[in-house]
């Protein structure tokens, strides 16, 4: 989610019922070198809360300094280690899942962390590197012996990466071994999915990633869904355009009003208008826009041709 779960989008999606969000994934390294845009990346404004910082890193020293720095700094409302991100750069970095690989270093990591902050400590997982290390409810109890106060899991390994589907069962599997809550990760595009797991599982709370993207409505859906009440109606055409300019506008007023901010905005565009009639002739002028007039015109000219109207 790097890029993606910057603040627009986190403030976004906490106005449509997410109850906790996570910051971008900051490196511990360029925490601890006085990195500008690792510390960029860590600031969060007060309608984020409840947040948690995510931390990689391979070196315990430098994941505890990390830890240090931001509780002193942004004082979130916990620190997340994340051992579950299968991101080339990160792992090649021995980072994120790739930790997965040296179970004594995830321990010595999460201990680490733990005894850096007075801040709850949670750490993120996938099940193993690979087939032959696939051991969740064993990397699981290690991090919660090192300290952890809170897991996800996102039950495939890293090799894995987002094929195939994610094994549920792994989740119920981890609920019954700790006595910490364990979130559930993986394959959770609609509320509907959302409850399913919950009731499969029993897990204590749901991790929607890539299933918010151009899709913060799922949090609304997922809570009511949760809560025994009605599913809200699907968001119209024009609601969906709505709110992806709610979205830009944030970007322009958080990140600067600039053509490179509508430029690397255009991946979002392109997700909210998934599933929209027309959809791929609509992306194709989206992909080409450098700015927000020339985003409203696009919009209104679809939306006046009388063929705005969303798929499933």
């Amino acid at each position: 989610m790097a890029g993606v779960t910057e603040a627009p989008f986190r403030r976004l999606c906490r106005r449509f019922g997410a109850d906790v969000v996570v910051s971008e994934l900051l490196s511990s390294e360029g925490l601890r070198r006085g990195s500008e845009r690792s510390l960029r990346m860590g600031a969060f404004a007060a309608e984020e809360r409840p947040i948690g910082i995510q931390l990689f890193g391979a070196d315990p020293a430098a994941m505890a300094e990390a830890a240090r720095l931001i509780t002193e700094a942004f004082r979130p409302e916990f620190v997340d280690v994340n051992f579950g991100c299968p991101v080339k750069k990160v792992v090649r970095r021995n980072g994120g899942s790739a930790c997965l690989k040296d179970p004594p270093l995830v321990s010595a990591i999460v201990r680490a962390v733990a005894d850096a902050t007075p801040l709850p400590v949670t750490v993120k997982i996938r099940s193993g590197w690979d087939e032959s290390s696939r051991d969740p409810v064993g990397i699981a109890l290690r991090c919660r012996d090192a300290g952890a106060r809170a897991l996800v899991l996102h039950p495939r390994t890293r090799a894995e990466a987002f094929s195939g589907g994610a094994r549920w069962e792994e989740i119920a599997a981890v609920v019954r071994a700790l006595d910490i809550p364990v979130v559930g990760n993986g394959d959770v595009r609609t509320g509907g999915d959302a409850v399913r797991m919950r009731d499969r599982t029993g897990c204590a709370g749901v991790m929607i990633g890539r299933g918010s993207l151009g899709n913060p409505w799922v949090f609304a859906e997922a809570r009511s869904l949760l809560d025994g009440r009605p599913g809200p109606p699907p968001p119209t055409a024009g609601e969906r355009l709505e709110t992806a300019l709610v979205h830009a506008r944030l970007s322009l007023e958080l990140e600067g009003d600039t053509q490179r901010t509508i430029v690397e905005f255009r991946k979002h565009l392109g997700w909210y208008t998934r599933g929209l009639r027309g959809g791929a002739e609509l992306r194709d002028r989206l992909h080409r826009v450098f700015s927000l007039a020339d985003v409203e015109r696009i919009f209104a000219s679809y939306l006046e041709t009388g063929t705005a109207t969303a798929g499933t």
